[in-house]
């Protein structure tokens, strides 16, 4: 008697994983270690985003790229409901199990989207306030609570789960950073094998650098002055600016100004494709945000270069850097305050080298490296495809 033909299996189908991103840059700079291990977890991965320059850098992790055109400039949710209703469309084509969105225009955007598809499993990564998080005035006071609302009430589901890079954040969205749901992260880490310390230059000069993009929010002419008041006071201090103007944010400085700055212990290089090179040749990384951020790549970068940091008290900056540990802090906005900072670095090596080694110390064993911020992620997805 013949036996039955065997049956023939077919594979299980593989869990999707899809991130929205406003910016294909922002996620190749950013977030492609996240796309590795999504990978590495078996998932079918794709980021959905605006194309530009870095479609092959995000396909070389194995992650399909999806094209959607959505301006970051607006916040107001109306604005966001057309690219929602092409995203909706997205999601239920790549048949999405987890829609993953970073920073705020993604998450209204995704968020919405997700509702729209019916799909439950949401990661919401805050990489920062922005001017919503800096303004202390009743508008910002108010574009608070509206996006509380929104990210807590209508977009949230059962299974959301909040990604935030400092507790500030998430308090001032009304979440205990304790929450099961919520879960905080070193930033998007830093690579420590790629950025290594090197040996100090001699001093003096005191040699400072701005690695960022070149907006007013990020304190760039407060760097400027506060710089030309330390070498009125005789401080040996140089600035360099590393970093392009951002054309479709309104908060950019054009390229004229800062030429024009471009004097006197200040010189603007552009942007660099070697950052480790920049902490190389220099001592001290300032960012003096006047607030929103996340956790500033930058900071994170300079600290496993075992380089001093010197920013603002600001969320996301103090979140990294304690005043007199791994850096100094001052008060946003506050040139003079600055300037003091870099006079008392310029006076004391031996302040600049611990201050650097302790910044090391603390990217390494403080949870803001790769590895550790990849972990947590993918923790938080299997948190999601198990329920």
């Amino acid at each position: 008697m013949d036996s039955e033909p065997a049956r023939e299996t077919l594979p299980t189908p593989k869990r999707s994983l899809v991130f929205v991103v406003t910016e294909d840059w922002f996620f190749a700079s950013h977030f492609l270690p996240m796309a590795r291990a999504a990978i590495g977890m078996g998932l079918s991965v794709a980021v959905v985003t605006r194309v530009r320059a870095h479609r092959a850098a995000i396909e070389a992790t194995g992650a399909r790229v999806v094209p959607l055109e959505a301006e970051r400039a607006s916040l107001n949710p109306m604005a966001a409901g057309y690219a929602a209703g092409q995203l909706a469309g997205i999601l239920k084509a790549l048949n999405a199990d987890i829609v993953h969105c970073i920073a705020l225009r993604s998450i209204l955007v995704g968020g919405t989207a997700a509702a729209m598809a019916g799909i439950p499993a949401r990661v919401y990564a805050l990489t920062g306030l922005g001017l919503v998080g800096a303004r202390s005035d009743r508008v910002g006071r108010a574009a608070r609570l509206g996006l509380k609302a929104l990210i807590r009430g209508p977009l949230a589901s059962a299974r959301t789960r909040f990604l935030f890079e400092n507790p500030d954040d998430a308090l001032a969205l009304g979440l205990d950073p304790s929450e099961q749901s919520v879960t905080v992260v070193g930033g998007a880490g830093v690579d420590c094998d790629a950025f290594q310390p090197r040996p100090l230059p001699a001093m003096p000069p005191l040699k400072v650098a701005v690695v960022a993009r070149m907006l007013w929010s990020k304190g760039i002419d407060v760097a400027v002055e506060a710089t030309r008041m330390a070498r009125v006071r005789g401080a040996p201090v140089d600035l360099a600016l590393f970093g392009a103007p951002d054309p479709s944010n309104r908060r950019a400085i054009d390229a004229a100004t800062l030429r024009d700055w471009s004097h006197d212990g200040v010189a603007w290089h552009g942007p660099t494709s070697d950052v480790a090179a920049v902490w190389a040749s220099h001592h001290v990384a300032c960012l003096p945000s006047r607030g929103g951020e996340g956790l500033p790549r930058s900071l994170l970068e300079a600290g496993a270069c075992g380089r001093a940091l010197v920013t603002t008290d600001v969320p996301g900056c103090r979140s990294l850097v304690r005043d007199g540990i791994e850096g100094l802090l001052v008060p946003p906005g506050d040139a003079p305050a600055l300037a003091d900072a870099l006079v008392r670095l310029s006076g004391d090596p031996a302040l600049v080298a611990s201050l650097g080694a302790a910044a090391r110390t603390r990217i390494e064993a403080g949870g803001f490296t790769e590895a550790a911020v990849t972990d947590q992620v993918c923790a938080v997805w299997r948190d999601l495809l198990d329920a």
